[in-house]
């Protein structure tokens, strides 16, 4: 289970920046293409933070949804799954976005 490690290191790169200031919500981004399960991931945020300031803190994930090109029409488009493939049948394709996993915010209580 992959989430473990994106959950600590998540909750490292939150520390670094909040030090020892108890943390009420961590906001995370995540594109749907980036191998994550939201809830696998919120259950090991919970573990990653005991004894930590940011106990008892919320992690509130956003999925955002892949964009991708295509070479052949040149039509911009939305996946949700990873199969690069547009709808004019081309797997001349760029992905443009949704890999991503960043920390968007977070509330200092």
């Amino acid at each position: 289970m992959h989430e473990l490690a994106i959950a600590e290191s998540v909750v490292a790169s939150v520390l670094e920046r909040t030090a020892d200031r108890h943390v009420a919500v961590v906001r995370l981004r995540v594109g749907r293409l980036a191998g994550v399960v939201p809830d696998a991931l919120t259950f090991c945020f919970e573990l990653a933070t005991a004894g930590t300031a940011l106990a008892g803190a919320s992690l509130e994930i956003v999925e955002e949804h892949a964009r991708a090109h295509c070479r052949s029409c040149a039509a911009d488009f939305v996946l949700d799954d990873p199969i690069l493939l547009c709808g004019c049948g081309s797997a001349d394709v760029q992905l443009l976005s949704g890999r991503e996993l960043s920390v968007t915010s977070v509330e200092v209580a």
